[in-house]
This record gives structure tokens, C-alpha cells and sequence, in this order.
């Protein structure tokens, strides 16, 4: 703003100081958080198995994972899973080895192909997991119809008979079943289990399964 001063005197500028307080309302407002102020734990609550004669606890997914990550001693669903899977891989492997004289599908015998390329290297791992945490392989006696997926006798024997596109189709209808009811059981121990390992073998599974699922949908 210039103000006239008379004569050829130069103008003299006059400023209007500024008080700027963005500093300070930022310092008071960082003074406000107080040092215990502690972030909400993120993720569902994850209901943990106590130990025999122990409750269960409710824990955070962060916590829960932190847990696991100190100890991820295995577990009885750990162990039941393991043996449970190398029955149930057993299985998928006999209906496989029926394939190359009775499936009249090029693409079918390729799939049985690669199923038991997959699942016969998976019954090794787990068999050597066991044996690792010193369990046995076999533990107790499970009934077939226990475990979903599993096709019956009289199943096996219809399929054991059959030829050409009959046996295609037998064979891919109860191959689907089977890996349903596999990843039915990958899905259960990746709740109830504890060891990274049979995690991750249960992962595996579950990727590998339901695209196999998918490809032998569009082959009937």
C-alpha cells in the first residue's frame, strides 16, 4: 500500500505481519498423542485350541500368526491330516492306474498321468513330515467313508470294469468328487492346524485341486 508523503519524496511501503500458527497447532496436536496410544489389532479374531485341560483363546490374525511363527509345533488335526491325505492320495492313485488300458481319452490318460505325477511325490512328503515329528505313518484305522471324496468299494470295482468312453466319464466324475472332498480337508486343517509346513502342503493342494477340477468339468 503506498501512502502519499508530499513532494518527490519516495513512497514509503508499509507490511502487515502475518502470524502463522500451523506450526504450533501441529505441535499441540502431536503433544496430544499420548505415548501409550496403541494401534487396534488388524484382521478377524482367530479362536485358538487350548491345550488338553486348557480354554480356548480368541486372538487377533496378527497375533495368531505371530504365535505360529514362534512355535509351529504340529497338532493333532496336523498329524490326522497327513495321515488321513496319504490315504486319500492312495486312493486317487489306484483310480489312476487304471487309466492307460481302459480310458479310450488321450486327454484323460494324460490327466491320470499327471495326477499321480503329482500326488505320488505329495504321499512322500507327507510320509516323511510324519516321520520327522516321529508319528506314525498309519496311526489309526480310517473308514473311507470318513473322508470326503472318497469313492466306495463298489465304486472302485464298477470303475475297474468299465472301458472306453464308459470308463471316461466314470473316471472323471469320481475324480472330481475325490478332489473335492481333498480340498474340503486342505480348506479344514489350514483352520485347525498349527505347522507352517502342512500349511503349505494344504495350499498346494488346494491351488493344484480345483484347477484339475475345473479341467475335468469341461472334459465330460
Amino acid at each position: 500500500m503506498h501512502i502519499p508523503t508530499g513532494g518527490n519524496k519516495p513512497a514509503t511501503k508499509f507490511f502487515v505481519p502475518v502470524t502463522i500458527t500451523a506450526v504450533a497447532v501441529l505441535g499441540l496436536g502431536a503433544c496430544d498423542s499420548g505415548s501409550d496410544a496403541r494401534p487396534a489389532p488388524s484382521g478377524p479374531s482367530v479362536i485358538v485350541p487350548g491345550k488338553p485341560g486348557e480354554q480356548n483363546r480368541t486372538l487377533s490374525a496378527d497375533e495368531a500368526a505371530d504365535q505360529r511363527a514362534e512355535d509351529d509345533s504340529p497338532n493333532s488335526a496336523d498329524v490326522s491330516y497327513a495321515r488321513m491325505m496319504i490315504e486319500h492320495h492312495t486312493q486317487a492313485l489306484e483310480m489312476t492306474q487304471l487309466a492307460p488300458k481302459r480310458a479310450e481319452s488321450t486327454k484323460v490318460r494324460k490327466l491320470a498321468e499327471r495326477i499321480a505325477a503329482a500326488q505320488g511325490p505329495e504321499i512322500a512328503s507327507m510320509e516323511s513330515w510324519l516321520e520327522t515329528y516321529h508319528k506314525d505313518t498309519k496311526g489309526d484305522e480310517h473308514d473311507h467313508a470318513s473322508m470326503p471324496g472318497m469313492a466306495t468299494e463298489a465304486q472302485l470295482k464298477e470303475l475297474g470294469a468299465a472301458r472306453g468312453k464308459t470308463f471316461d466319464r466314470l473316471f472323471l466324475t469320481l475324480m472330481i468328487t475325490h478332489h473335492e472332498g481333498a480340498i474340503t480337508m486342505a480348506t479344514e486343517v489350514k483352520g485347525q492346524g498349527n505347522n507352517i509346513r502342512i500349511e503349505e502342503m494344504a495350499d498346494d493342494v488346494v491351488a493344484q485341486q480345483t484347477a484339475e477340477i475345473s479341467r475335468m468339468r469341461d472334459m465330460l
